[in-house]
Formats: C-alpha cells, sequence, structure tokens
C-alpha cells in the first residue's frame, strides 16, 4: 500500500535531522535507505524500525540534515587544506633552492582550495535518529491504514458478487441435468425411431452424466474459501494477512476452474466467467494488503 511520512528533529546548533519515508505497492518486503555517507552505521537502525512497522512494501527512507552556520553560504576557501598546501610548498621550494613567493592568485588555484555548500553533517545519535525515523513511520502507517480500510470495502463487495454467483450456480445446477435427460431422451427417440425407450437404461445414462457434472463439491469448497477470507478480513489489524488472501483467492480460482469444466451450461459457464472477473479484481487488490 503507498504512504508517505516526515519528521524533522534538532541536532543542536542550529541543524536539524529530516526524514522522510514512502512506501508503494510490492509482493515483499523491499527497503531501499538513502543517508548521507558519514551515516552508514545508522543504516541497521533504519532498516530495524521499519522491519518493526511493515511488513509488505516497497519502502524508501531517505534522511539528511539541514540549516545551521554555513548552510546557506556560497563558495568558501578551506583554510586549513590551504594552510597544509602552503606548508608544502615552501618546504619544496626551500628544498630546491627556489623563490617562495605565493600570492592569491597562487592560493585561489589549488586543488581542493574552495569549498561550496554546508559542512558534512554531524551523526546524530542513534536514539535520536530512531525517534524521528518512528514518527515518519507513524505517518505512513496511518495513511496505509486509511488505505486499507478502502481495500477491504472493495474486497467485500467482491466477495459479495462471488457468493452471489456461487448461489446462482447451485440453483442452475438441477435445472440442467433435468434439461440434459430430456435431450438426451429425444436424441435417443429420434435415433430408435418406432422402438421402445428404455426407461432404466436412460436413467442410468442420466445419474451417470450427473455425476460427471456434479458441482456440489466444488460449491461447498468455493463457499468454504469466501467464509475464511471474510474471517481473515475480520481479523485482527495487526496480523499480516496479504499472503493467506492471494492463496484464498487463487483456490476460490482453482474451484471456479472445475466448476465450469463441468458446466456443459451456457449460463452457468457465463456465471463462472463472473466469478473469474471478481477473482482477478480480488488477487489485484489482495497483492497490496499486508
Amino acid at each position: 500500500m503507498t504512504g508517505y511520512g516526515a519528521a524533522e528533529s534538532a541536532l543542536g546548533g542550529g541543524r536539524a535531522l529530516r526524514v522522510e519515508i514512502r512506501t508503494v505497492n510490492h509482493r515483499r518486503l523491499s527497503p531501499s535507505l538513502r543517508l548521507p555517507a558519514a551515516w552508514e552505521s545508522l543504516e541497521s537502525v533504519a532498516a530495524d524500525r521499519i522491519r518493526a512497522a511493515i511488513k509488505r512494501g516497497s519502502v524508501s527512507l531517505a534522511a539528511r540534515a539541514f540549516g545551521g552556520p554555513g548552510a546557506d553560504e556560497g563558495p568558501r576557501l578551506d583554510g586549513e587544506r590551504v594552510a597544509r598546501a602552503v606548508e608544502l610548498l615552501r618546504r619544496t621550494c626551500a628544498d630546491l633552492g627556489v623563490d617562495d613567493r605565493l600570492d592569491a592568485g597562487v592560493l585561489a588555484r589549488l586543488p581542493g582550495a574552495w569549498r561550496t555548500g554546508p559542512d558534512a553533517p554531524k551523526l546524530p545519535a542513534a536514539d535520536e535518529f530512531a525517534a524521528c525515523v518512528d514518527e515518519a513511520l507513524e505517518q505512513v502507517s496511518a495513511m496505509r491504514s486509511a488505505e486499507g480500510r478502502r481495500l477491504e470495502d472493495a474486497l467485500r463487495r467482491s466477495l459479495a458478487s462471488v457468493a452471489g454467483t456461487v448461489d446462482r450456480i447451485e440453483r442452475r445446477a438441477p435445472a440442467r441435468l433435468v434439461r440434459q435427460r430430456d435431450r438426451l431422451r429425444e436424441r435417443v427417440g429420434a435415433l430408435a425411431e418406432d422402438v421402445e425407450v428404455d426407461e432404466d437404461r436412460l436413467a442410468r445414462e442420466v445419474a451417470y452424466l450427473a455425476t460427471r457434472w456434479d458441482v456440489a463439491e466444488e460449491v461447498v469448497r468455493l463457499r468454504s474459501h469466501v467464509e475464511l477470507f471474510e474471517e481473515t478480513l475480520d481479523s485482527e489489524a495487526d496480523r499480516p494477512a496479504g499472503k493467506r488472501l492471494e492463496f484464498l483467492a487463487q483456490e476460490m480460482g482453482r474451484e471456479a476452474n472445475t466448476i465450469g469444466a463441468k458446466a456443459n451450461d451456457a449460463d452457468m459457464a457465463e456465471a463462472v466467467v463472473t466469478i473469474k472477473e471478481e477473482l482477478e479484481r480480488v488477487r489485484e487488490q489482495a497483492e497490496n494488503v499486508e
């Protein structure tokens, strides 16, 4: 599910820490961290906080320090670097016996003499950084929870459509067998012409067809999967359910395919198509559920 959160914390000296977290849909947890170069030791802190709060999704975390002295200054000379360079140049000139006169133009052209932007950010304390990450994660979780409620409503509507269509199939199944029996009697009568139809043999053929085309077991299992899906939606919100919902949707699709293979009836085949369309929506939405 998608989410966004941002938090700031004072670092002292007029500087501040800012953490931003974004999440998008993904089948599993996939964190990505962007921290200043000197903050590598805090990567494990951020990763642990993410894993504790989020079980599924692509998570991007970016942290930076801003503000403070020199934050808005333009280019400036690096005094320490220039001083070391001057000392090295004078020592070299003395060794070589050459003139060591240096002017501003020479100093300005020394490699690395100029600095741009703020100094490298100071490493924040681990607990301070973790608190800022947690605050951003709370905002992410609130946004994901709101989306989750909308997804739940959509899933329940699809489940209600599936359940209603299964009822339709169950009502249609007996009438289909009666129609097939009458059609079989007509065909036998047409082929046998004046020969009397053996009702016992015809009854056995109809019973055989009824066994082949019986969808009662599939209907029962499909209803059971729908009930389990609803129970999972009603379960505790802090328990990850996305993969379970995906599995149940897959099993419902399997039963629908079997009913379709046994249907031998235009109305039942149409009902199966309706179920599969709804299940496709369910699968797409279940991939977004944590």
